[in-house]
């Protein structure tokens, strides 16, 4: 008997990939946003649902995973010491040149050259004026005084403290009660992650509605009266991406093809939603399933978000230098270095803050006397730079958690990856 003649010869159907679906999501909320901007301001519920859902996952999903992945496997506090060191070292030099990097596109393009400081509104430049962050009050942040309120706040810097305290303390006690409480956080990890592969099927919706509500709020039209300075942007992260973190991979030997498959997906969602947040639990999943073990995936992912902003920290840089050329002030290059050792020591820490990179970027233009009206200006495009800049927050946490596997010596290699990619 032959098979039914609709059956031979033909392919089965494949529906879009999660990836495929959130490009065909961002296309479609481009064209609402344009062509219909009142409209796509309704859409912001769906967006905000979205949001809220990959938040509400944050703080369980670190939290569980960073105390199994240090009391999980003998408690070495000796190894947690040790890939801490790694990771804060391996922080400070990225982030470092990530500031060489907006300073010299900075002083390149000069993107503030031309642009006038007179019109901008003085409710916006008031907004920020107040804010001066200090070293101090960094550290004194990163203590929770409740961990409640670090929970429910989703600040992932203290929570991160938190955990590894409990962590600590778990490895001390008898061996019953150990046995127990990490049973429950490994069920409560294994569950968390199943509920992100839930709310991802809602992604493509909220992914949409997000970029529909912010082409339609900000219009077009935005970008060209500012498109020197958001080019500047986008070229500096492409030479840092490419100048910097391809090289990086290359030589820790992570395989680049399986990696980029990897990250597309948290890539995507942070450029779409501007929330690091919102990428977190995916990215973890990721590079967990890319072949980095959990316990480091559960501790450089979140501490990365305070310590490893490398697209935040070269937004700064090129921020400041725009603000000086906007107001027509020439700063020497020993300011200049000044200006960044404090941009960068004063930006760790506040990854939690609403426009932290605005509020830290205000503070740095009082300190040092140039024009906080520039904060103004930025805040028209500042949407379409935070798209870039988080996605890169987001890809190069990633690439940490992948070279400290490697540095650690605990990578291993999906086996799709060993077959098909050559770069290893």
């Amino acid at each position: 008997m032959t098979a039914p003649a609709e059956t031979v010869g033909v392919p089965r159907r494949r529906w879009p990939s999660l990836t495929q679906w959130i490009l065909i999501s961002m296309a479609v909320g481009t064209a609402i946003g344009w062509l219909f901007p009142t409209a796509a301001g309704s859409l912001e519920p769906l967006s905000t649902i979205f949001l809220r859902l990959i938040k509400s996952l944050v703080v369980p999903l670190v939290f569980s995973t960073l105390v199994v992945g240090i009391a999980g496997h003998g408690g070495d506090l000796r190894a947690v010491g040790r890939l801490a060191l790694r990771s804060l070292i391996y922080f400070e030099a990225v982030t470092t040149v990530a500031l060489v990097v907006g300073l010299l596109a900075g002083n390149l393009i000069r993107p503030g050259a031309g642009v006038s400081l007179a019109q901008a509104p003085a409710p916006a430049q008031a907004e920020f004026a107040g804010h001066h962050v200090t070293l101090g009050a960094v550290l004194e942040h990163i203590v929770p005084q409740s961990v409640v309120e670090a929970a429910a706040t989703n600040d992932v810097l203290q929570v991160v403290v938190f955990a590894i305290l409990f962590a600590i303390a778990l490895t001390q006690v008898a061996a019953k009660p150990r046995a127990l409480m990490l049973g429950f956080f490994e069920s409560l990890a294994d569950v968390v992650f199943r509920m992100v592969g839930l709310v991802m099927a809602y992604a493509p919706i909220g992914i949409g509605a997000a970029i529909a509500v912010t082409i339609g709020h900000n219009g077009p039209g935005v970008l060209f009266s500012l498109a020197k300075l958001v080019l500047t942007l986008y070229a500096a992260l492409i030479v840092l991406i490419l100048g910097v973190f391809l090289p990086i991979a290359l030589l820790a030997r992570v395989p680049v093809r399986a990696f980029v498959r990897a990250v597309r997906e948290p890539a995507l969602i942070a450029f779409s939603t501007s929330t690091s947040e919102a990428a977190l639990p995916r990215a973890m999943e990721a590079m967990e399933a890319f072949g980095v073990p959990r316990r480091i995936v559960a501790f450089v992912i979140p501490a990365g978000y305070s310590f490893n902003l490398d697209g935040s920290t070269l937004y700064l840089a090129v921020g400041a230098l725009f603000a000086a050329q906007a107001g027509g002030i020439t700063l020497p290059v020993r300011t200049q270095l000044v200006l960044m050792l404090t941009l960068m020591l004063t930006s760790k820490g506040v990854a939690g803050v609403p426009r932290a990179g605005i509020v830290i970027l205000s503070g740095a233009l009082a300190t040092f006397g140039l024009p906080i009206q520039a904060v103004a200006v930025m805040l028209g495009v500042d949407a379409f730079m935070d798209m870039a800049r988080t996605t890169v927050n987001v890809v190069g946490n990633c690439l940490a958690a992948a070279v400290l596997a490697r540095w650690e010596g605990e990578a291993t290699e999906p086996a799709a990856t060993r077959a098909s990619d050559g770069i290893v």
